[in-house]
């Protein structure tokens, strides 16, 4: 697995949707690259940063955040993965 496919399966491996041979290949990558794991690691930590300050995602978003943030988001969150 190329450091490119390892974050094409970022998301599912994080879902726990990533099973077999591609969760095998997955952590294999992890076992031989520090770099990765780094990435796997502030992934994490936004995640968690993002629901300490989101709260739930349906909870309204706050009246301070910018329009073109939040427009960015929703963009992001629709667009397809490649």
């Amino acid at each position: 697995m190329t450091c490119r496919e390892f974050v094409d399966f970022l998301m599912a491996y994080l879902d726990g949707e990533l099973r077999g041979e591609g969760r095998r290949r997955f952590d294999h990558h992890l076992e031989r690259c520090p770099p990765c794991v780094a990435y796997l690691d502030t992934y994490r930590t936004t995640i968690e940063l993002v629901q300490t300050i989101c709260g739930h995602p349906d909870d309204p978003i706050p009246a301070d955040v910018p329009e073109d943030l939040v427009a960015a988001v929703l963009a992001a969150r629709e667009a397809p993965r490649s």
